[in-house]
């Protein structure tokens, strides 16, 4: 028999109730039952504290109301950890854990504080633990009338882990009859772990637990769980765009073949052709690539056209077709919005009844965002930080009251210019943001632009990059593209 750390059996008064006889370490077996919390099944709980003690009594009031008693282990302590789990699955009751901290005063101390807050009448000690009541000895449950406990019916509740999460807390999720799902090698945002994905999908009507120190910078954590509930996920799996995956694109406008490849063809074509493209790459790309179109929205023209921002904005019925198109296929759409006088956010807005669908995405474009006095091609166009950050609001908005998946917000810039006040981009939990660079010409101009675009850039943000068949002097291949470009891209596109 393997040797285990010493065990105490100690029991604890509660107000009013007597336990046991004095002196008697054989009463009778406790028949009391666990409750559990029953939390709204829209509840997320977040158990993210770097203390792992307070990780534990964060996960004992999340899945327990009340328990008849508790199995207690020093932080500290690994084995009597994994002891204290065991044990805990066994009674169906919570494992709380105590640091140096922690006073041997129940009144006072945390571990103390929750006992008295589950109406517990016993606690099992692992390791070298000290909870000073006063009190009586009287043994635990056996395994034989704890199973006989837990009749009472449960929420199924969902707790992910992340991999900092202890023995303790799984172990308390498991005496709950919790569903256990751990995170990802790596991975800190449930929206980028696919098994995460299905577990919540599968149990979308029960409350949500996410134990971890990795969730403590989880921008919005009920909004992630709301958004995963749903189901959706990439051709490759996760919701994240650009956590994991890699895209190649073509470019371009229906019915307009000067404007790009993606106006060569009809809808059916565009994705044969792009799923071709895409798969150019896979034997060169260190992660999943998936094929996707870009596709131009509103188009800066020359003339001031009826409404005078020089400007015309397609119709959805004509991007319907390819929307459709791709969505048949599991591929992504970026709606791409050429404003000229006009302003990106009205533009966005046209496009609103595309924008609500999973998996259609958003690219403003600098280029041909012009001044009162200013015309295409006469000009290179800017947006400020401040209109930039009206769409990424209302896109963000858009995303939560709609309960979609993350969506992409690329912003194509050439110059450092078009991005007027650059650092000042807000971010959204509920988007990826992406710089797309799409400069045309000779290699060493490109290779001098990418960088430049990436001084004093913002923190997090993507990184995308376009190859012109006919301009680029020449166009890199997949395997240069891959190889040359510097990070690697998570977005090519090709016009």
């Amino acid at each position: 028999m393997r040797s285990r750390p010493a065990r105490a059996l100690l029991a604890l008064a509660v107000t009013g109730l007597v336990v046991g006889v004095a002196g008697c370490s054989g009463s009778a077996p406790d028949t009391a039952r666990p409750t559990l919390t029953k939390a709204p099944s829209d509840t997320v709980t977040v158990a993210a504290e770097p203390d792992p003690a307070a990780r534990s009594i964060r996960a004992s009031r999340a899945l327990f109301a009340s328990a008849p008693g508790a199995v207690v282990a020093p932080s500290d302590d690994a084995e009597a950890i994994r002891h204290a789990a065991s044990a805990a699955r066994t009674a169906h009751v919570p494992v709380l854990l105590t640091d140096t901290k922690d006073t041997k005063d129940t009144k006072s101390n945390a571990v103390g504080k929750e006992l008295d807050r589950l109406d517990a009448r016993w606690y099992q000690a692992e390791g070298d633990v000290e909870v000073d009541t006063g009190l009586e000895r009287r043994a635990a449950p056996d395994a034989t009338t704890a199973a006989a406990t837990t009749r009472a019916s449960r929420p199924a509740t969902v707790v992910v882990a992340d991999r900092t999460a202890d023995a303790a807390v799984v172990g308390t999720a498991t005496a709950a009859g919790a569903h256990v799902v751990t995170m990802p090698e790596g991975v800190t945002d449930p929206a980028a772990a696919p098994d995460v994905l299905k577990a919540l999908h599968a149990h979308r009507s029960s409350p949500t637990v996410l134990v971890g120190s990795a969730f403590a910078d989880l921008g919005d954590p009920t909004w992630t769980v709301r958004a995963a509930e749903s189901g959706w996920q990439l051709p490759h799996g996760g919701q994240r765009p650009f956590d994991g995956h890699r895209y190649v694109a073509t470019y371009g406008a229906p019915g307009a073949p000067a404007l790009g490849v993606l106006g060569e063809q009809d809808p059916a074509a565009s994705v044969a052709r792009t799923k071709q493209l895409a798969a150019s790459y896979d034997s060169v790309s260190d992660e999943p690539v998936t094929p996707a179109f870009e596709l131009i929205a509103t188009v800066a023209a020359g003339s001031a056209g009826a409404d005078g921002d020089y400007s015309s904005e397609l119709p959805v019925s004509t991007l319907e077709p390819y929307v459709d198109a791709a969505h048949d296929a599991g591929m992504p759409v970026i709606i791409d919005l050429q404003p000229g006088r006009s302003d990106f956010l009205s533009q966005a807005k046209r496009y609103e009844s595309l924008l609500e669908r999973p998996g259609v995405w958003l690219a403003l474009d600098p280029e041909w965002r012009l001044g009162p006095d200013q015309v295409p091609l006469e000009q290179i166009g800017s947006v400020s930080a401040a209109e930039v950050n009206q769409v990424s609001d209302w896109l963000a908005s858009l995303v939560r009251s709609e309960g979609l998946p993350p969506k992409a917000l690329v912003l194509h810039q050439f110059r450092l210019s078009m991005i007027q006040d650059r650092s000042a981009l807000r971010s959204h939990p509920e988007l990826d943001l992406l710089i797309h660079a799409d400069g045309q010409g000779s290699q060493p101009d490109k290779q001098a632009t990418w960088k430049a675009l990436h001084a004093d850039a913002p923190a997090g943000v993507h990184w995308g990059w376009k190859n012109f068949f006919d301009e680029d002097q020449p166009m890199l291949s997949p395997s240069q593209t891959m190889d040359e470009v510097a990070p690697t891209p998570s977005l090519v596109t090709y016009q």
